[in-house]
């Protein structure tokens, strides 16, 4: 695996991350949960991947999201916000708001298109994402920052890309069961880690095959990914938007964009090694133990998993589709045709961007769009054409 190099100064910020790390397992009888080392690596304030300092996104980080692409992404956004405020409050709260782009895109077209809007929260606990966000957002004083999520909202929440980079457990079939995979020290090397079955004693407490379909059918070996973080986020939001209901009388929306499958294609036979990646620098590698504090660590989202936290803890499936079905449903198309074709320099990096978040060889078919709620069903137009696209009978 060749990546590219990083500067002296992000490899010490590495080191001293990794020592904190390895003091960590010390301190735990030699291995942490791989949720844990997941955590550390990306959340240590000051350290980790999404509170550290460098940039994160766009040509000089190490990915592109669909807001970074295109600011047609978030008018999008904020016209599905549009239809949906007649029956939530003028309020969108926005959990992984990153440098910020989709805030500013949503409200700048709610402010183009005349679209009410009393308040856009951003649930941010990174202080240096903070700062990042309030420079670009200076110009709309709707904007509220929160550090913890409110026991009531009612309005539309809105999460792009922010289940997926929530600390999963990494499970392993073997011959007496599903056993957890810890993080541990390699032994002949002080600085580097590596995965070990944990104690299975350790596991008595959740029922890890519990959202795997057919775990008993999986062959011994077999390696995924359990999402237990996401799960009580969702019952979380669930109790969120309940109360907000109870409090308000106004149902709160809740959308989450991000790729994955519904469990019976997330649990593949073939998927032998689950669906763990990381990202450097616009590469691509299975490797977590990579520079921690330097690379993102993700894992797709199982949105069965998460359709059912959502349900059982109080709130109705509204739709699940992908990207495309619901960029096309919601009229990214019409957004986009107010720039003239004959302005070239404008309508082709727009017209590419569009193509790239809807084609099925792009974002299009592997990014979902699972969108949960308060009320047993969406109002006006936009269920009709959500419901054209709709796919919750795969999950």
């Amino acid at each position: 695996m060749t990546l590219p190099v990083p500067s002296q100064d992000a490899l010490q910020v590495s080191q001293q991350l990794q020592t904190l790390i390895h003091t960590e397992i010390a301190a735990n009888a030699g291995v942490i949960p791989f949720s844990r080392y997941m955590e550390m690596a990306l959340y240590t304030p000051g350290l980790g991947y999404y509170s550290g300092g460098s940039a994160k996104l766009g040509a000089d980080g190490d990915f592109t999201t669909a807001p970074e692409m295109s600011s047609l992404f978030g008018a999008t956004l904020a016209q599905v916000a549009q239809q949906l405020f007649e029956q939530t409050t003028t309020e969108i709260m926005e959990f992984g708001a990153g440098s910020g782009k989709l805030a500013f895109d949503i409200l700048s077209e709610c402010q183009f298109s005349n679209i009410p809007i009393t308040r856009y929260f951003i649930v941010e606990l990174s202080g240096e994402l903070r700062a990042r966000q309030e420079q670009r957002l200076k110009d709309f004083p709707q904007v509220v920052w929160l550090s913890e999520m409110p026991d009531a909202f009612s309005g539309v929440v809105l999460g792009n890309e922010v289940l997926d980079a929530m600390p999963i457990e990494l499970a392993v079939k073997s011959e007496e069961g599903w056993t957890r995979l810890g993080v541990a020290t390699k032994q002949s090397e002080a600085q580097d880690f590596q995965l070990v079955k944990m104690d299975a004693t350790a596991d008595n407490a959740i029922n890890l095959a519990a959202q795997i379909p057919d775990a008993s059918e999986l062959a011994i070996g077999y390696i995924s990914e359990v999402h237990p973080v996401a799960i009580g986020f969702m019952h979380s939001i669930a109790a969120m938007l309940l109360a907000g209901k109870a409090d308000s009388g106004h149902a709160g929306v809740a959308i989450w964009l991000d790729y994955g499958f519904p469990a019976h294609e997330y649990y593949l036979p073939q998927r032998d090694k689950g669906t763990l990646m990381c990202h450097y620098r616009h590469h691509a590698h299975p490797d977590p133990f990579y520079l921690p504090g330097l690379q993102d660590i993700t894992a797709h989202v199982d949105f069965t998993a998460m359709a059912i936290a959502g349900v059982e803890a109080g709130l109705h499936l509204l739709s699940y589709t992908s990207q495309a079905g619901f960029l096309l449903g919601a009229g990214i198309t019409d957004v986009l045709s107010r720039i003239a074709v004959e302005d070239s320099r404008d309508y082709l990096p727009a017209s590419n961007a569009v193509q790239k978040m809807v084609s099925p060889a792009e974002m299009g078919e592997l990014f979902k769009v699972l969108i949960l709620g308060a009320a047993p069903e969406l109002t006006g137009k936009l269920t009709e054409q959500l419901l054209h696209h709709d796919r919750s009978y795969r999950l």
